[in-house]
């Protein structure tokens, strides 16, 4: 197969010393106000500010900011340290990132492209702005595509008899290299124990728009009981099949002279769009989980 040399990929911003704090804790006056003169003492800008209250009278309370800080790689670990009491006096949960240190994604695929395809072809564009550390796939067929944009391709096959060693050495493959999975058209269950690995950190595409037409040919299913509307949901990975926390979702209008074919093409546009908003919302550090649901900052 003739090689592809990967065109090198637009650089991204200088973010070297720019952060990202995510808090969720229980509502109460005082929040913004308390955290906004945090950082100005600590002499962080704040670039943008986004804010979600679940119930104004005793619910939940969930914020994300930007801010860029001076020598960040120096003050950031003296700012966290110094948090923590703001943190403990609203009962906050929370976290910070440095919008430098790219997420790691590792790429799960079985035979159909396009998800993986829309990924790569964003992430050479600079639009996806992670590291893929590496395609993993039960399948060979993906690996010259795969390899002609540098990117490392292992082929573990995957059968009834062998899916627990083949889970083993995906999760060797993965370990200490990756900080996300995708699931782009894999068609596989994950395991309790590999999504303990993992927690609200395995993104799935599902060909539908949830939680309709569960199961086999979810597109014949659609043609044959004459959907006026197609979609598809990308969400968190849990032990509850196609049951985890939804990220995103996106339908198009179709008609009765769509036959399987044409809903399926339709169909895959959707997928590989949704899957994409999902995994980039999620590497900029726009998602908050709370019990089964999102808050998406986006």
């Amino acid at each position: 197969m003739q090689t592809i040399h990967q065109t090198p990929r637009p650089s991204q911003p200088d973010n070297a010393n720019r952060a990202r704090m995510l808090i969720s804790c229980p509502d109460r006056n005082g929040i913004v106000a308390a955290v906004s003169q945090f950082l100005y003492e600590h002499g962080a800008n704040i670039v943008q500010s986004d804010q979600y209250t679940l119930n104004p009278g005793g619910g939940m309370f969930f914020i994300r900011f930007e801010f860029d800080l001076n020598d960040l790689e120096r003050e950031l670990p003296v700012l966290q340290e110094d948090f923590a009491r703001v943190a403990d006096r609203f009962d906050m949960k929370w976290n910070t990132f440095r919008a430098s240190r790219k997420k790691r994604l590792a790429i799960f695929v079985s035979k159909e492209d396009h998800c993986l395809l829309e990924l790569l072809w964003q992430w050479q564009a600079g639009d996806l702005d992670t590291e893929i550390a590496m395609v993993v796939s039960n399948h060979p067929d993906m690996q010259g595509l795969v390899e002609s944009f540098g990117i490392p391709f292992h082929h573990i096959p995957v059968t009834p008899d062998t899916k627990a060693e083949a889970e083993k050495r995906q999760l060797e493959a993965v370990k200490g290299k990756a900080d996300l999975i995708v699931l782009a058209r894999y068609m596989q269950i994950i395991s309790p124990k590999f999504i303990e690995q993992f927690p609200n950190r395995i993104i799935n595409i599902h060909h539908s728009f949830l939680p309709a037409f569960v199961g086999g040919k979810p597109y014949a299913q659609a043609y044959q009981r004459g959907v006026k509307i197609i979609g598809a949901t990308a969400h968190y990975v849990t032990e509850e099949l196609d049951g985890g926390p939804i990220i995103e979702q996106d339908v198009q209008r179709v008609t009765h002279r769509d036959d399987v074919g044409s809903l399926k093409r339709i169909g895959r546009t959707i997928e590989r769009v949704v899957l994409a908003r999902a995994v980039k919302w999620h590497a900029e550090d726009r998602i908050l989980v709370h019990q089964n649901k999102t808050v998406v900052f986006n």
